[in-house]
């Protein structure tokens, strides 16, 4: 070994148990290990920042604002409402979603397709009460077995069908991977679906970035009946089973000015009414997109503007609201904003919100342009709660959300377009056509998961072009000499696995493809096996968040720790290994 290569082993090798350990923050390991290696001399100063321009940390922070403007668009309710069931136990809800991901990631790139059931399911965990980090970590593994399946499925599928072409003459077609692929999907989302989340650390349970510091029971809120609502000509009555499914309950109705008497339970809704329901801030936007209902009439100021956003604020005694009602104040003509609810623990609110006089202790729920929101709490006396992410969705923009997303993964499907200019392409749109406000593009992105993978990617360059991973490769060949093929199948992908644990899978691919075609030319077998297997392999990273960049864009709204993955990734390469093996051979006979 050089010296080069042994300094690289001993960083990696540090990295590796100082994350595996904990106790430091992952990001903070990452960058100091890249400054190590930058004095050491193993990585050029050129170079070691190069991490932060590589396509795949660009991917992840565009894929975080992409999901940020599905989610801002309402294309997750439309998406959640036809696979999401809050009624359906944890482990079936798992199931159900591993198996669409896999589906999905089979006709798409698993990167994509995470990009779209990622926000689908940060608002299933939030609907259900639950930590993301029970769902969040089964859905990447789902989504990169699915790509085994078909040659755009994940990029070391296409880097070894160019293998073979050069190779062989003729590369692997689209779907010659799906003999092996889908055998190892549906072992591999069996395991995730009814064992593998239940071996996550009981700590998980734990985490979750949506953790609120003010309890608040729930709000009543006015929201009003526009046209194309599905509420129009139902009986307020039929309304009960869709506003217990969103946690809300129907309290009245206002029509013309006046709240009618009661609950009004046998009224038929109409155009123009007023619903006034009672539930907290998550539930009421889950039901305006429910029943197409809306916050102000359409027409106002305040639909003018796609970068609305709701705050919460609590009124302390001699607040400017205190006694006094926001019509008194003139609230919507100063400021452009309304008060969307009101919380009052332990007492009814019987009066209409415009008219109620405020009080001590009153939490106060105010929608209007996010610009002005700070300011118009400070105006009204009162003291702004801890920001719970909560926000409102432009529901007009989901067709064109979903159609941006569409045509970019389209693009780059057939070739036009490379993935991460296909995908920077589709973030512009979403920012140019408003369906991301601007101030919401740096907020999205998890910076500490992008100093990360920006600090290890030079990290793992080096230690490629020093020949560590050639070393390892080049020392199979000696070590399994005069073993059965088979055999040596099998310990190519496990070590091709192996090394994709703490490597870019792109970069495991191209270094493990020649040595697998060196490897079968020498014991007189046929490459394609082989390459199958390092396909595998390449793609099946399950012990690490750095090994695929789907683990990596978990492991920020998951609040995974970089420790928390073998548990459910190292029995699950096990399984992958013990099916792809006995198909690789039947189907690519040595």
């Amino acid at each position: 070994m050089t010296q080069d290569q042994v300094i690289l082993f001993a960083i990696l090798g540090g990295v590796l148990g100082l994350l595996l350990w904990g106790r430091i923050r992952y990001d903070l390991v990452a960058f100091c290990a890249l400054i190590v290696a930058v004095v050491a001399g193993v990585v050029a100063t050129d170079d070691a920042f190069s991490g932060f321009g590589h396509p795949a940390t660009a991917i992840i922070a565009i894929v975080l604002i992409i999901s940020r403007g599905l989610l801002n668009s309402g294309a997750v309710d439309l998406i959640a409402r036809v696979i999401v069931d809050a009624g359906r136990s944890l482990g079936r809800h798992i199931a159900i979603m591993s198996s669409v991901a896999g589906g999905l990631s089979a006709v798409m790139n698993n990167v994509a397709a995470l990009a779209i059931l990622m926000p689908v399911e940060l608002q299933a965990s939030k609907k259900a009460g639950r930590s993301p980090a029970l769902t969040l970590m089964p859905l990447s593994f789902a989504t990169i077995l699915g790509g085994l399946i078909t040659l755009i499925g994940t990029p070391p599928n296409i880097i070894i069908a160019q293998f073979r072409e050069t190779s062989r003459g003729e590369a692997f077609a689209m779907f010659d991977f799906a003999p092996v692929g889908i055998a190892c999907a549906i072992a591999g989302i069996a395991f995730i679906s009814f064992v593998g989340w239940r071996l996550l650390p009981a700590s998980v349970t734990d985490r979750s970035g949506a953790k609120e510091l003010f309890e608040i029971d729930s709000y009543v809120s006015e929201l009003i009946v526009e046209d194309g609502s599905t509420a129009i000509d139902q009986m307020v009555r039929d309304l009960d089973p869709i506003a217990e499914e969103n946690d809300v309950v129907v309290l009245g109705l206002v029509r013309a000015g006046k709240r009618l008497p009661g609950a009004a339970r046998n009224q038929t809704v109409r155009k123009g009414d007023i619903l006034v329901l009672e539930g907290n801030p998550e539930g009421l936007e889950q039901i305006v997109g429910a029943l197409k209902l809306s916050y102000v009439k359409k027409g106002t100021k305040l639909d003018q503007s796609t970068d609305m956003g709701l705050i919460e604020a609590v009124v302390p005694k001699d607040a400017r609201i205190d006694g006094r009602t926001t019509d008194d104040i003139r609230l919507r003509a100063r400021y452009g904003c309304v008060l969307l609810g009101v919380a009052r623990q332990g007492k009814q609110v019987r009066e209409r919100l415009r008219h109620l006089p405020m009080a001590p202790g009153d939490v106060l729920l105010i929608y209007g342009p996010k610009e002005r929101l700070e300011d118009v709490v400070a105006w009204l006396g009162c003291l702004p709660l801890a920001d719970r992410g909560l926000s409102v969705s432009s529901r007009d923009k989901a067709s064109l959300a979903i159609a941006i997303f569409g045509i970019a993964i389209l693009l780059a499907t057939i070739g036009l377009l490379y993935l991460p200019v296909a995908l920077g392409a589709a973030a512009a749109a979403m920012v140019l056509f408003r369906v991301i406000p601007l101030r919401d593009i740096y907020d999205s992105i998890e910076w500490p998961v992008i100093v990360l993978l920006g600090s290890l990617i030079p990290i793992g360059a080096a230690f490629e072009s020093a020949g560590g991973t050639s070393l390892i490769a080049n020392g199979l060949v000696t070590v399994t000499a005069g073993l059965p093929a088979w055999f040596v199948l099998t310990a190519l992908l496990v070590i091709t696995m192996t090394l994709s644990d703490v490597l870019n899978n792109t970069a495991t691919t191209i270094i493990a493809a020649p040595v697998a075609i060196d490897v079968a030319t020498r014991i007189g077998a046929d490459p394609d096996p082989f390459l199958m297997a390092v396909a595998v392999g390449a793609s099946c990273a399950f012990l690490t968040p750095i090994g695929h960049k789907n683990n990596t864009l978990v492991m920020g709204p998951g609040g995974y720790r970089f420790g928390d993955y073998w548990r459910m990734g190292l029995p699950l390469e096990i399984i992958v290994t013990a099916v792809a093996v006995p198909a690789i051979l039947i189907f690519w006979p040595l």
